[in-house]
């Protein structure tokens, strides 16, 4: 008699232990709230990325200049709205020292290509295959825009679709004082 109830203490004490750490894993996941991934005041994650062209870019190699960082899916329509309006001010803002930088989020590179031709986008769209940077910057939904600014810390924070204007606007707010 005594071992069964030793082993029935045993167990229960094994069942408490795997049911509170259950308890705590779901309030952590579901209750706490989640800090974001970068905050504006943030110095941005550096990245190296490759555009369709197998040409690399990383972030770093912007300091000095401000950068429009845009993340996008081509089956987002407030994406597709937003692309031409950035590439009508690129080369504009590209000699005012300010760059565009858009990554798709991993889509197909067939579908990110056409995409590109249809529009005739001038300004570099990185592909984003692995998920890794998206997940650095920790955003939702698309499109989602950091503007950095020629230190490398993140300025603002953008979620949904800019108009021309609002494009205008914000790189305005990127320029490199010179």
């Amino acid at each position: 008699m005594e071992t069964k109830k030793k082993r029935l203490v045993m167990r229960t004490a094994v069942l408490s232990v795997i049911i509170s750490a259950l308890i705590y894993t779901l309030y952590l996941n579901f209750f706490k709230e989640k800090a974001a991934a970068v905050s504006i005041g943030d110095e941005a994650p550096n990245f190296i990325l490759k555009d369709m062209n197998g040409v690399e870019f990383q972030l770093s190699n912007y300091k000095g200049r401000g950068v429009f960082l845009n993340f996008w899916g081509t089956y987002c329509g407030p994406c597709e709205k937003e692309m031409p309006y950035m590439n009508n001010v690129f080369e504009e803002y590209q000699a005012d020292g300010v760059e565009i930088l858009a990554i798709n989020i991993g889509e197909a590179e067939l579908r990110v290509n056409s995409f590109i031709d249809k529009y005739g986008l001038n300004f570099p769209v990185l592909y984003d295959n692995g998920g890794t940077v998206t997940s650095l910057y920790s955003f939702i939904p698309l499109p989602t825009t950091f503007l950095i600014d020629e230190n490398g810390k993140i300025v603002d924070i953008i979620s949904g679709a800019l108009s021309e204007e609002d494009i205008r606007e914000s790189m305005d707010k990127i320029k490199p004082v010179s």
